[in-house]
């Protein structure tokens, strides 16, 4: 049995304290609840950093933000990245597939592919969720106040498609003292071959 810590069973529970909105979806439960908007016009753009999946950071580039209607969305994402990129849910703590992977490599969105986190900065917080003290570039990621469940919190989306990811913390280690809190199934792992 995993080992529970104080912040695993607050943020745990407050997972938990939802489950249902998401019937026969497993391993999600409800944060909030996101209205369908239409795609933003062709001429919106953003700036972030590329990687390729060795960490090499290869440059910045302008482009498209990547913009789809909720529909669109559903017709190309699994159920589980659906709910909780684009409907902002929650993994069920303990049961994302990404949480126990150490292994060199870079976390990338999967809804666009974008990079946001290096597996040099993961650590294990005993939350039950995947967590990185930094993004691997700060323009790939944006936050927003998140007030879902009735306490202020930092929702962390991604920079080019707005997909959610899930939200940061002010108690993480050194050196940044953050703690980005990340759902498994709104990332892609890409295993760095290079070492």
């Amino acid at each position: 049995m995993k080992e529970l810590t104080r912040r695993g069973l607050i943020f745990g529970g407050a997972a938990l304290a939802a489950v249902g909105v998401f019937a026969g979806v497993d391993r999600v439960a409800s944060s909030t609840f996101v209205k369908d908007e239409p795609p933003l016009g062709p001429d919106t753009t953003v700036e972030i950093v590329e990687f390729d999946d060795t960490g090499k950071r290869i440059g910045k580039i302008q482009v498209h933000r990547v913009r789809k209607t909720l529909a669109e969305w559903q017709k190309i994402l699994t159920t589980p990245q659906f709910v909780i990129t684009r409907k902002a849910a929650t993994e069920i703590p303990y049961s994302g597939e990404l949480l126990s992977e150490h292994r060199p490599g870079i976390f990338r969105c999967a809804d666009c592919g974008t990079a946001l986190f290096d597996s040099k900065t993961k650590f294990e917080s005993g939350t039950g969720w995947p967590s990185f003290w930094a993004a691997i570039a700060s323009e790939n990621i944006r936050e927003k106040d998140d007030f879902s469940l009735g306490v202020l919190r930092r929702e962390v989306k991604c920079a080019l498609c707005d997909g959610h990811l899930g939200h940061v913390f002010t108690d993480g280690p050194d050196p940044s003292g953050l703690r980005y809190c990340m759902n498994s199934a709104a990332l892609a792992f890409s295993i760095n071959r290079a070492t």
